[in-house]
């Protein structure tokens, strides 16, 4: 009884190894049936406008299934590109991220198709204290006059790219710089307008949140709204209980119109029947 239960239990042991062994090669083969594919990354940080070569790029096996859109699989492919969005260390470099094929290193491959880049002069306070780095958004205010000869403080654009501080393109967040220029992309229409801007007052740069798009609706700051605050009601107080009160009242008179004169009241009549044999007549008394 003992060894027939013991051959059982044995038995049991066997199935559940060999159940096991198979599952086992199983995932194994499928693991190693696994399909990859090669796709070309960046060595380390790549910053915008720099010319791709072969000592700052490599190729790395990357699943088949997940291989992003726009990848290139050998370096050969990006000979003569640029970069036109910065790269970090690891990421795949995509059609997305290059410039046109044909542009030359530099700032001109970072540009947006159909935009321009333009330099204005700046100091330590319109360039927000060296806080304005290539990447950030700006809104470009500027002081000046309006028609009738009065200051005025006026945001003309907003949501402007920074392109580069100085002669940096460098896109590196814990490096304020203080810097006497900076390069902005916009649009041929606000070109025109920043060029007339700067020519008409002084220019200051208002750093906006990356994520804030929303529009302003300003009409500008004047000297009025500076000095003057409207006025607040005034609230008067009530006197103490021991001085004299004056209270004036407000008495309306209306005039009625004259009653018209009573009618004079109609005398009194006394009548006397006087009879003389057969005849009787009356006599009237008026008073």
């Amino acid at each position: 009884m003992r060894n027939a239960r013991a051959l059982i239990m044995l038995g049991i042991s066997i199935l559940v190894a060999a159940i096991t062994v198979i599952f086992a090669s199983r995932w194994l083969n499928e693991q190693g049936n696994l399909a990859t594919t090669r796709v070309v990354v960046a060595k380390a940080e790549i910053q915008p406008g720099t010319p791709l070569t072969a000592d700052l790029v490599t190729v790395a096996d990357w699943p088949r299934e997940s291989k992003p859109k726009g990848a290139y699989e050998s370096v050969a492919q990006l000979k003569d590109r640029v970069v036109s969005t910065g790269l970090a260390s690891g990421e795949p470099v995509l059609e997305n991220k290059l410039a046109p094929v044909g542009s030359k290193g530099g700032l001109s491959a970072v540009i947006t198709p159909g935009k321009r880049a333009l330099t204005v002069k700046v100091n330590e306070i319109v360039g927000v204290a060296g806080f304005t780095l290539p990447g950030n958004y700006v809104d470009i205010m500027v002081n000046t006059q309006d028609d009738g000869g009065n200051p005025i403080s006026k945001i003309v654009l907003e949501k402007i790219l920074v392109l580069a501080v100085a002669q940096e393109a460098e896109r590196d967040p814990t490096k304020p710089k203080v810097v006497n220029a900076v390069t902005l992309e916009l649009s041929p229409e606000e070109a025109e307008k920043l060029d007339l801007a700067r020519n008409l007052g002084s220019l200051s740069l208002v750093l906006r949140n990356q994520l804030d798009s929303n529009d302003l609706a300003s009409d500008g700051a004047r000297r009025k709204d500076l000095l003057f605050r409207e006025s607040a009601p005034q609230v008067v107080s009530k006197p103490a209980s021991d001085a004299p009160r004056v209270v004036v009242k407000r008495v309306v008179v209306q005039t009625k119109p004259a009653p018209k004169p009573a009618a004079a009241p109609a005398p009194e009549v006394e009548r006397i029947e006087v009879i003389k044999g057969l005849t009787r007549t009356e006599v009237e008394f008026r008073e």
